[in-house]
């Protein structure tokens, strides 16, 4: 999944005007009829599977549209001419900047829609449930919807049953924004950014006001909670998400979504998705600590910002080394699939720009991890791709790095890549073909979308500080990816580890490999715990893929279940062992091993007492406790270890078998999921036991608990 988002005002705008403060008469505006069917094309072949349009509802804005009908804003709590897409003036109205014909608006969202739909791309819309602009008023509501704030009782600061929180008996106090100011707000409403009194700050998202979910934030006792009865601010958000899922949107992009509280959206999203089954939410949440309480509350993805973004950003501009990728990714890998990767979005500043990396080559290492360490989503911004530099001074929007948000502009970057293409240069079209090769890596190698990844940088520490290297592999391909944040090309050698050989189940061998990005071949010779030489260019980074021989054919060693629980498995073969050891009788041929429960039969010369049940709970632990190594070795059947017998082996075995090594206390073919060592077992518990006198059946009970 690969989102490409779009600043809708922005992109199609060929006005060269660039009047700082510019109007729109003046400077222009991009249009939804500027995606035309050619345009979408070129998005789609760039690897682009999802559309996030940014900016489509109407928001405040200082241009006049009342001969539409359309209300005007008052400029103190407008930013910029254009004004923020953040602060949203009618949740069911389509922006009228966007369009050739006003009145006609709705119709040419929908057709949008529909031709990003053809063109082979889903789309993504904004939700802004936070915030609402001032003057807040809809004029385009269904019938029968009551607005927000039509029904509040403006005397109370909370109320459960309003849609705002008032500053009651204080007018809205705009002296340090607008000193000379006449604009009138009584009482004043809290504004967006939690900020409870009525003078916010030039810094405060001024513009905005809160919206109550039901959260009294000025409570004595501190923030409460009052969600029972259903706020009615829920319920009318809720139906602002079901009217647009209506016209076809395939997802939302939600805003500062962890600003609203993690009940609203279990209740939202869970109405939505009965509704329209393959919706997806994206939430804007920047506390890590919080990320697995959104996700359980019905987000599909999270924005990584203070994770992997922060990470890579750092790495780019030298402040951090290439091998905190690592600890980066591992500090979410229980939720990898739910966060989204990227470089560049409408709030942070270009990479090229004088405030960031100076330079968009240097971004392409992290494009490259970003787009394959996972099979997580990946966003882009529009001109990323072409190297825009965000350098302009738009009005509102001074020079900082950023694309404006506020004001009417256009980008020659966006002109040359998807308006005049002759006009390209030649670093834009460069640049732009290796971000669309990485791009369609990640959407055509099922490596990449559907495999496994290993990371290479425990065994390889000279890349640490600007080299990073992992492996992924799915049904016998395998890329090798080696990036370089350095500013110079280097030759060196990546260490392919024993463990990696296990975990993605492949064998040694001499093996030809493409590079995916230019195409050149060469030849690796695999082998465990060696080193293979890998030519990596500055700022840059190489994706070798290879049709490895993998170490075992579909064959059964024994009756367990493949994707075992590796704890309970490993424990499974201690247990076998152990057992031959104390009752010389044979491994077991009857158990299920599960992650909850796990049952195994021996056949013994007799019952065993109770102090001998006992200690087999207590030697487990003591073997567990050990931490022996856990290790794998593969051989053919003419070569197995004196300790298994050929009988062991079923009749359809293959000549390849993998033999499993717990220390030098067991050994055992075996095809199962283990854990590295015995100490990441946990703790053996015996739950009870059954004898079968007839059998001489010994059958044990137990659980791991970790």
């Amino acid at each position: 999944m690969v989102i490409y988002q779009i600043f809708t005002r922005l992109f199609g705008n060929r006005n060269t005007t660039r009047k700082e403060w510019g109007t729109i008469a003046e400077n222009g505006c991009g249009k939804m009829n500027d995606f035309d069917a050619a345009t979408l094309k070129r998005i789609k072949a760039m690897g682009i599977t999802h559309v996030w349009y940014t900016g489509v509802i109407r928001h405040a804005s200082q241009t006049d549209y009342t001969h539409e009908g359309i209300p005007s804003q008052h400029p103190d709590v407008v930013k910029g001419r254009a004004g923020s897409p953040y602060a949203i003036t009618d949740y069911y109205d389509v922006d009228p900047d966007l369009a050739v014909d006003v009145p006609n608006r709705m119709a040419e969202w929908e057709s949008l829609i529909a031709r990003t739909h053809a063109a082979g791309m889903k789309v993504i819309m904004d939700f802004v449930p936070n915030h609402v602009a001032r003057q807040y008023h809809s004029t385009c509501k269904p019938a029968g919807v009551r607005d927000l704030g039509e029904d509040d009782d403006c005397n109370m600061a909370f109320s459960p049953s309003n849609n705002f929180y008032y500053c009651w008996g204080c007018p809205l106090d705009l002296s340090q924004i607008a000193p000379q100011s006449d604009y009138q707000e009584v009482p004043a409403k809290a504004t967006g950014n939690d900020r409870f009194d009525n003078c916010p700050g030039r810094n405060d998202w001024y513009e905005t006001v809160k919206l109550n979910y039901g959260i009294d934030y000025c409570d004595a006792g501190g923030r409460s909670e009052h969600f029972s009865p259903t706020p009615d601010t829920w319920i009318k958000m809720t139906d602002i998400l079901l009217f647009w899922a209506s016209k076809g949107v395939d997802g939302f992009r939600c805003d500062m979504a962890e600003m609203v509280p993690a009940a609203f959206w279990a209740y939202a999203t869970s109405r939505v998705k009965k509704a329209y089954t393959d919706m997806i939410f994206i939430g804007e949440v920047y506390d890590p600590w919080q990320y697995r309480t959104y996700i359980a509350s019905g987000f599909d993805y999270l924005y990584d910002k203070v994770g992997m973004y922060d990470c890579l950003r750092a790495i780019i501009c030298g402040q951090r080394r290439a091998a905190d990728i690592t600890a980066q990714w591992q500090q979410t890998d229980d939720i990898r699939d739910h966060l989204l990767y990227f470089l560049e979005n409408h709030d942070e500043q270009r990479i090229a720009s004088d405030f960031f990396a100076g330079d968009p080559w240097k971004a392409i290492p992290a494009h490259i991890v970003s787009c394959l360490l996972r099979s997580n989503p990946y966003m882009l911004y529009a001109g990323q791709e072409l190297g825009e530099r965000g350098m302009d001074k738009e009005g509102f929007s001074g020079c900082d790095g950023r694309t404006t948000i506020f004001d009417y502009w256009s980008l020659d970057s966006l002109q040359h890549g998807y308006g005049d293409l002759r006009r390209r240069t030649a670093q834009e079209r460069e640049l732009f073909a290796l971000y669309q090769k990485v791009m369609l890596i990640a959407e055509n190698e099922k490596a990449v979308y559907a495999g496994s990844t290993f990371d290479l940088m425990y065994v390889n520490p000279q890349l640490a500080d600007r080299q990073f290297a992992f492996l992924r592999e799915m049904q016998g391909e395998l890329l090798l990816v080696v990036v370089n944040f350095a500013n110079e090309q280097v030759t060196t050698h990546v260490t392919i580890p024993s463990h990696a050989f296990d975990h993605l189940q492949f064998v040694e061998q001499e093996i030809g490999a493409k590079e995916l990005l230019t195409d050149a071949k060469c030849t690796f010779n695999l082998r465990r715990d060696e080193a293979v030489p890998v030519e990596v260019p500055a700022n840059g980074g190489v994706v070798y893929k290879m049709k490895i021989k993998k170490a075992m054919a579909d064959y059964q060693l024994n009756e367990h279940n493949k994707e075992e629980f590796p704890p309970a498995h490993t424990a499974e073969h201690l247990l076998n062992q152990l057992m031959g050891r104390m009752f010389g009788c044979e491994r077991s041929n009857n158990a299920h091993i599960e992650r909850k429960k796990s049952k195994i039969s021996f056949i013994i010369d007799h019952k065993p007492t109770r102090k001998e049940e006992k200690a087999i709970e207590t030697e487990m632990n003591r073997l567990i406790a050990e931490d022996m190594p856990v290790t794998f070795e593969y051989v053919d059947r003419q070569h197995l270890p004196a300790e298994v017998s050929l009988d062991r082996l079923p009749e359809d075995a293959s000549e390849t078998i993998r033999i499993v090594r717990i220390g030098d206390y067991d050994v055992c073919p075996c095809i199962g999921k283990h854990v590295r060592s015995t100490a990441q077992i946990g703790r053996f518990e015996l739950l009870g036991t059954n004898w079968d006198e007839e059998k001489h059946s010994f059958r044990i009970r137990f659980k791991i608990v970790q």
